[in-house]
């Protein structure tokens, strides 16, 4: 099963900024909800895991990163992760290609994405591995806008500098696809009752 993912996230610091934090590949992988960089193979390789909580049960996965590309002039990146949960149950690759582009108010991060899942993580349809996909990677822009803003000057980079703080805590407690599904529930509840005159 494959998905493909937009996404757009908004700045409102400058492109140099973003593109300084975005050539650390460990720092940008604990953005992502569950992830943490583990080793280092080189300047273009990378070791690491993700823990996805579905209720009670805990899936570990394990998998590498690869670099394909880091263009300083078009402010553009395209990394490539494979990877398999530890029982061998389901595995997953990404192919993902980012960049950078100026905006009035600061930039914006332009990324697409091609992830395709096989096995246990297949069976839960393609048009919900989507939703719980686009939660994630909403989660994943809110994140990296905090460590971002933590790269700056002032009040509101000391503050974004705690919240860092407590989103690295987090990493080890893994996804929980539940709180996804139910967000999604209640965006859904939202939609349905929200539109409606009283």
């Amino acid at each position: 099963m494959q998905v493909n993912l937009d996404k757009i996230y908004a700045f409102e610091t400058s492109t140099e900024l973003v593109w300084t934090f975005f050539q650390d590949i460990p720092a940008v992988a604990v953005c992502m909800p569950g992830a943490i960089i583990t080793e280092k193979v080189d300047e273009s390789n990378y070791k690491g895991t993700v823990k996805v909580k579905i209720g009670p049960a805990t899936a570990n996965f394990k998998g590498d990163i690869e670099v394909k590309e880091m263009d300083a002039e078009k402010k553009q990146v395209r990394m490539v992760g494979k990877g398999g949960d530890v029982k061998g149950t389901s595995n997953a690759t990404m192919d993902l290609t980012a960049h950078l582009r100026d905006t009035e108010d600061g930039c914006e991060l332009v990324g697409y994405a091609e992830v395709s899942v096989t096995g246990k993580m297949a069976s839960m349809g393609g048009r919900m591995m989507n939703q719980i996909a686009d939660q994630i990677l909403n989660q994943f822009g809110d994140n990296l806008k905090i460590q971002v803003a933590a790269l700056g000057e002032g009040e509101g980079a000391r503050a974004a500098k705690e919240k860092a703080t407590e989103q690295a805590a987090k990493q080890s407690e893994g996804i929980n696809v539940f709180s996804f599904i139910w967000q999604l529930l209640v965006n859904l509840v939202r939609k349905l009752f929200g539109g409606k005159s009283s």
